[in-house]
């Protein structure tokens, strides 16, 4: 049986898996991404290329279907060279012309890696069986994915559904696209490490992740509880103007922050209760992904999969 090739490009992880046509994760592997000051474009992908070489080599060299990718964005689309703001060493980087290079024959399909999320949860996810749905990722940048009528809407370049650019505080903090107050500013996790750093907070280590945020904000620490509370309301506040704008069935949020429970979800379906004043909004269901962390991994080989539903691109 042949297998799709899937691959997760972040900017804190590099991950790829092979992937059976009914969504199987047979077999997965990752790597961090090689994102230092003076990291260049031809190391990460040096270590992209060793990553995925590795992990069909380990696995006994199986039949590939075609090759499906999502990447932090910015991209063009769908010739996705790409410029994620979060790896400065990729700008305008012609990553699908490399894959293609490295597997000739193959489709290889790139989108954005928030848009992969969203498709699935929505081909096999929490959005299963729903035509209208929201996919989000809130881990080191906020992005999303939308799903209406059924089929993924990718907009007019390939961009639609990035709910972390909905601005939730017009006074917020500046945003590394050239804005202010973006969601993405208020709630990405190195954000909200730098928010609380500078609110008091003290971390164990030099390297504070929104991952030791969330466990001192379990712990009872104030400071750190009120950055999760923070992020919360500013994910609910955008997500109650995107249901306003989509008539939404499910909006499913996964990426690493995600995984706080209810230190993040409490503080959310609060905001979200206060700014959705539509009676067709408030009946939008919010969930964690319930693919966990391979739901960008799924949605990346549904590209290729199921393409009558979520690519339309050449």
């Amino acid at each position: 049986m042949s297998v799709v090739l899937a691959v997760d490009i972040g900017g804190t992880k590099l991950a790829a898996a092979l992937v059976e046509p009914d969504g199987r994760v047979v077999v997965q592997d990752r790597a961090p991404t090689p994102n230092a000051p003076g990291v260049d474009g031809e190391e990460l992908w040096q270590a992209l290329e060793a990553l995925l070489g590795k992990l069909v080599a380990d696995a006994g060299g199986p039949p590939l279907a075609g090759v499906g990718v999502g990447c932090g964005g910015p991209m063009t689309w769908p010739a996705a060279e790409v410029s994620p703001l979060n790896i400065p060493a990729w700008r305008g980087f012609p990553l699908r012309e490399r894959l293609r290079d490295r597997y000739p024959g193959l489709p290889v399909r790139i989108h954005n890696d928030a848009i992969c999320v969203a498709i699935g949860e929505h081909w096999l996810g929490a959005g299963r069986g729903h035509g209208n749905v929201l996919g989000m990722v809130v881990s080191t940048g906020v992005g999303g994915g939308l799903i209406l009528g059924g089929r993924l809407v990718n907009g007019a370049s390939g961009n639609a559904g990035h709910i972390g650019h909905i601005i939730v505080d017009p006074g917020g903090p500046p945003c590394e696209c050239g804005g202010r107050g973006c969601l993405e500013a208020v709630a990405r996790g190195p954000g909200l490490v730098a928010w609380a750093r500078e609110q008091g907070w003290r971390p164990g280590s030099r390297d504070a992740t929104g991952v030791e945020l969330a466990a001192d904000a379990r712990g009872a620490d104030p400071v750190a509880g009120a950055a999760m509370r923070r992020a919360g309301r500013a994910i609910g506040i955008a997500i109650a103007s995107a249901t306003h704008l989509c008539d939404l069935e499910v909006v499913a949020i996964g990426g690493g922050l995600s995984q706080a429970g209810p230190l993040l979800f409490d503080p959310l379906a609060d905001a979200f209760r206060t700014h959705a004043r539509m009676e067709f909004a408030r009946r939008v269901r919010i969930v964690p992904a319930e693919l966990g962390q391979t739901a960008g991994l799924v949605g990346a080989a549904a590209l290729v999969y199921a393409q009558d539903r979520y690519w339309s691109a050449g």
